[in-house]
């Protein structure tokens, strides 16, 4: 296995400390050359003393002075803004890029290192949600491989085979079903942020764990998977599965279904992108069946989470419709972490926010980005009235 040059979009994130922690363990096989994080510059600082990549990242100039005034007189550049996003996703030196930047941050490095032809470890929805078939082309046009990180498409790559995935008939996503799975409606009316980020299974960052909560991580997983296979949405289901065993099954033309199984620990699929074609030893606990007590399943519920719908719905609709989602949801659930909205105010928003919007052709990055920009402001406006 060649040693891989690797830059990390999004470092001190959950993917990002984790990506770093099965690096450390291969040193052989892997090297840091970027790390960038928008403004936790201690822990930054502390990865730069550990890996000593050659650039490091940060969102502001006010960002780059305290995370110098960390590190010192260390060899490590500091960049700051986009731009500098960007230049450690297309760099000459770069053979991997690690997308774990969450929100419409990651949408631009990415496509540049879709287009530079990079082994793009994808972790992040964002750029497959907003820009679906734009970005699977520039895969193509760039010669870029790109491997899915998250647990379920990550299975799903393994069931099928690839991402040609040939013969496959149906594609099924697992969701935990998060905290407040047995929640009445009036519950859910009452939840708190800190009751949503508790999530029963996975050990992920403060927005994602909403979005569990409210089933529209498992709405985007859906857009994401139907862009990834080749796959019409109708052809792909959802299914909750509290115990997070079972992370995805293939359903194959001779009525043979594979499924993918594993302990939720998100060491495993980066690990296996990170190795891929390979395999690597990665520390995580093994699975014993025998410590089961039972696998079940169960419809997810759209009337008490109607999140999963809405998405079913904007990725019918196409276009712009799966971008403006996106950038609603990210505003409505800063909002109910911030205290201005409720739980249930989070659907209601983005229903709204859909309905206000003009939807058009998803064919470049600024027509995307226009899209995002507008949802986003009127979120703000319909949020500011229900605070």
């Amino acid at each position: 296995m060649t040693q891989q040059v690797i830059s990390i979009l999004g470092s001190t994130g959950s993917v990002g400390t984790q990506s770093l922690s099965l690096i450390a363990a291969h040193p052989d096989k892997f090297r840091v050359y970027a790390l960038t994080a928008h403004r936790q510059v201690d822990k930054l600082a502390e990865q730069v003393m550990a890996f000593h990549p050659e650039v490091v990242v940060v969102g502001s100039p006010e960002a780059a002075r305290q995370l110098l005034g960390i590190i010192g007189t260390s060899k490590t550049e500091v960049r700051v803004g986009p731009q500098g996003l960007e230049s450690v996703a297309v760099a000459h030196e770069v053979s991997t890029v690690i997308a774990g930047i969450v929100g419409a941050a990651g949408l631009r490095p990415i496509l540049a290192a879709a287009r530079a032809g990079k082994r793009i470890l994808l972790a992040n929805k964002e750029p497959l949600v907003m820009t679906g078939q734009l970005l699977m082309d520039a895969v193509k046009q760039g010669g870029a491989l790109l491997m899915p990180v998250d647990s379920e498409h990550n299975a799903i790559f393994q069931c099928a085979g690839g991402l040609e995935a040939k013969h496959v008939q149906r594609i099924t996503l697992t969701a935990s079903g998060g905290p407040f799975r047995t929640f009445s409606h009036d519950q859910l009316k009452n939840v708190t942020a800190e009751q949503a980020i508790k999530h029963p299974t996975w050990s992920m960052g403060r927005k994602i764990s909403v979005d569990s909560a409210a089933l529209m991580n498992k709405g985007l997983e859906v857009i994401e998977a139907c862009y990834l296979f080749n796959m019409p949405a109708a052809q792909v289901d959802v299914v909750v599965h509290p115990q997070s065993i079972v992370h995805a099954l293939v359903e194959y033309a001779d009525g043979s279904t594979l499924a993918h199984l594993g302990t939720p620990d998100m060491r495993t699929p980066i690990a296996h992108a990170l190795a891929w074609p390979e395999r690597m030893e990665a520390p995580v606990k093994r699975l014993n069946l025998t410590e089961l007590s039972h696998l079940s399943f169960e419809e997810p519920d759209t009337s008490r989470f109607p999140c999963l719908k809405l998405a079913y719905e904007a990725l019918k609709t196409g276009g712009t419709a799966p971008a403006i989602l996106n950038a609603a949801n990210e505003v409505a659930v800063e909002a109910f972490l911030e205290g201005y909205i409720s739980f249930t105010d989070i659907p209601a928003t983005i229903s709204e926010v859909l309905s206000q919007c003009e939807i058009g052709p998803a064919d470049t990055i600024e027509r995307v980005l226009r899209a995002d920009g507008m949802a986003r402001s009127i979120a703000a406006e319909l949020i500011q009235i229900l605070a």
